[in-house]
């Protein structure tokens, strides 16, 4: 059973910067041997689910949804089964409740795709 944990979320004003983490119970290596995908998903009231950035396990990779590109950043630390996201310059839009998913999904963003979550770490970008 795998076990994914957020945490980091805040309040801060625009332009401000957080990190997320998403903790993995276990080894972080088995679960990237098993799933392709680990991904940072947000949503916001009344909005659906919308994928950030996928780190891709194989290949170590990441890819970043068109409204974070070049704020975000995802990484990763074996040693603490650890998950990042990076946010800087943040802004009101980006205000949601965000979560961390492993999966094999047939695409990147597709929430459908993947098997397990982590609870919501909210944040709140004030303008």
């Amino acid at each position: 059973l795998v076990q994914l944990t957020a945490s980091g979320g805040d309040s801060v004003q625009t332009g401000g910067s957080l990190r997320l983490s998403c903790a993995v119970s276990g080894s972080i290596s088995r679960i990237t041997s098993d799933y392709t995908h680990i991904t940072w998903f947000r949503q916001a009231p009344g909005k659906e689910r919308e994928g950030v950035a996928v780190f891709f396990t194989g290949a170590g990779d990441t890819y970043y949804a068109d409204s974070v590109q070049g704020r975000f950043t995802a990484s990763r630390d074996n040693a603490k089964n650890t998950l990042y996201l990076q946010m800087n310059n943040l802004q009101p839009e980006d205000t949601a409740n965000y979560y961390c998913a492993a999966g094999r999904p047939p695409l990147r963003f597709d929430p459908s795709g993947y098997r397990f979550w982590s609870q919501g770490t909210q944040v709140t970008v004030s303008a």
